[in-house]
C-alpha cells in the first residue's frame, strides 16, 4: 500500500505548472452578481472527475461554484484555490460537501485572482491531489 502511494504522490509531484497572464481580480472590489472566472476540472493519476469550477460574485461577496460536479471518492477531501495547480501556498475553503452534486463555497474577502489561478480537491489527510481547475476569465 505504501509503495501505490508513493507512485501516486511521486506522479503528481511531477505535474508541471502552467501560468496564464489575467487582469487583476481582487475578492472585495468587483461585483456584480456574475461569473468572473471559470475552468474544467481534470483529474491526477487514478481519480476520476467531471464538472466545472466558477468563481462568482454579489456585491463584495465572491464565492466557488461546483457544477455538474463528480469524483472519485477519498477521505479527507478539502476544496482549495492556490497560486499553482500544486497545493502551494493556498486557502482551505472548507470541507468537500459531496462527491457529486452543484456546491456553493464562500471566498474569503481580498483573494485576488490572479495569484490564486486554481481551483483544487485535495486529500488533506494523505496529501493526495485528486483535481485540478485552471480559472479563466
Amino acid at each position: 500500500m505504501k509503495s501505490i502511494l508513493f507512485v501516486v504522490l511521486l506522479a503528481v509531484t511531477a505535474a508541471s505548472c502552467s501560468k496564464d497572464k489575467t487582469d487583476t481580480i481582487v475578492a472585495d472590489n468587483i461585483g456584480n452578481g456574475s461569473v468572473k472566472l471559470a475552468g474544467s476540472f481534470y483529474p491526477t493519476v487514478g481519480i476520476v472527475v467531471n464538472g466545472t469550477v466558477k468563481i462568482t460574485s454579489s456585491g463584495a461577496d465572491f464565492s466557488l461554484l461546483l457544477e455538474n460536479f463528480k469524483i472519485s471518492g477519498g477521505p479527507d477531501l478539502k476544496v482549495y484555490l492556490s497560486k499553482k495547480d500544486t497545493p502551494f501556498e493556498f486557502i482551505n475553503l472548507g470541507p468537500l460537501q459531496s462527491n457529486s452534486g452543484n456546491q456553493t463555497y464562500k471566498v474569503p474577502k481580498g483573494v485576488d485572482f490572479t495569484i490564486h489561478k486554481y481551483a483544487l480537491i485535495h486529500c488533506q489527510q494523505y496529501n493526495h491531489l485528486f483535481a485540478i481547475a485552471a480559472l479563466k476569465p
